[in-house]
């Protein structure tokens, strides 16, 4: 029987296993690896599983042992997920794939299974080309850059070394991604239609929206709020119900949104089979 897990320090709490048992109806085992030693962690991996999934702070390093790289994968320089195939291990980025989807369906309603055309829904979405926010460059913020300039969006990225930002920049110029100080994070949160916001704790200007100093919007445009933390979000609910006051068309996705989307991505290329999706959904949602 095929078995699975996920690689990382600390990891306890992960909502992946009851995820991955959700997506299979418990199918196959799906473990916790959890070491402070990443080289000890990856040869469990290497002697006992089929495919893990790999989250902090070991994306890099995984990503570095990897012998065949995923061309998205590629550009981050990062993976969260490695199988095993014949020819080596395989690395990909199931982050994109999350980022990607969760803007899909927040734009469109729905993923289409044909994504001819997805960029020009997009931009039909927001009336014109979206400029997009990426706050904070580790491995997920580069793995949301790479998903937001794919979808045809002009990307800033801000970071609280600007110096990382830069270097990405500069590493992917393909993207044409360009740099913003942190400090003009509010001018530029006024200005984009997509923020997706990667950085682990909130920032003083967002904590500033709770007590009622919101910046001027231009119009009551439609914006897209994308953020990776899940459990202590830096935009709260008192914060989303002020921005909604003088922007309406503001959606707020949740990190739990990205976090479904990821896995069900990444656990079809364990498997090879597609994970039921509303199963998963109601692991981790009670009483959807």
């Amino acid at each position: 029987m095929k078995k699975f897990g996920l690689i990382g320090y600390p990891i306890k709490g992960s909502l992946s296993p009851a995820l991955f048992r959700a997506g299979y109806g418990g199918k196959y085992p799906y473990d916790l690896i959890e070491n402070a030693d990443f080289e000890a962690a990856y040869r469990k991996f290497l002697d006992e599983y089929d495919g893990v999934n790999i989250t902090a702070p070991y994306k890099e390093d995984a990503f570095r042992k990897a012998d065949i790289i995923d061309p998205v994968c590629q550009r981050i320089g990062a993976t969260n997920l490695t199988v095993k195939t014949p020819e080596g291990i395989h690395a990909y980025n199931s982050d994109y794939i999350g980022i990607r989807r969760s803007l899909i369906e927040t734009a469109l309603g729905c993923i289409p299974e044909d994504e001819t055309d997805i960029n020009a829904g997009i931009t039909d979405f927001f009336g014109h080309r979206p400029d997009a926010l990426v706050v904070g460059c580790g491995g997920a913020g580069k793995a949301a850059a790479v998903a937001a300039a794919g979808l045809g969006m002009k990307t800033c990225l801000m970071n609280r070394t600007a110096a990382r930002a830069e270097k990405i920049a500069l590493e992917l110029p393909e993207y044409g991604f360009y740099v913003k100080p942190l400090d003009d994070f509010m001018q530029m949160f006024m200005k984009c239609d997509v923020i997706i916001y990667t950085l682990p704790e909130s920032i003083q200007e967002i904590q500033a929206l709770e007590s009622g100093e919101l910046p001027p919007q231009k119009d009551a445009g439609k914006k897209i709020i994308l953020e990776a933390n899940y459990k202590t979000p830096a935009f709260s609910h008192e914060a989303m119900s002020r921005l909604q006051k003088t922007c309406p068309g503001i959606r707020y996705v949740s990190g739990l949104r990205w976090l479904l989307h990821q896995a069900a991505g990444g656990y079809e290329l364990f498997t090879g089979e597609v994970p039921d999706f509303r199963a998963m959904e109601k692991a981790i949602t009670p009483g959807l």
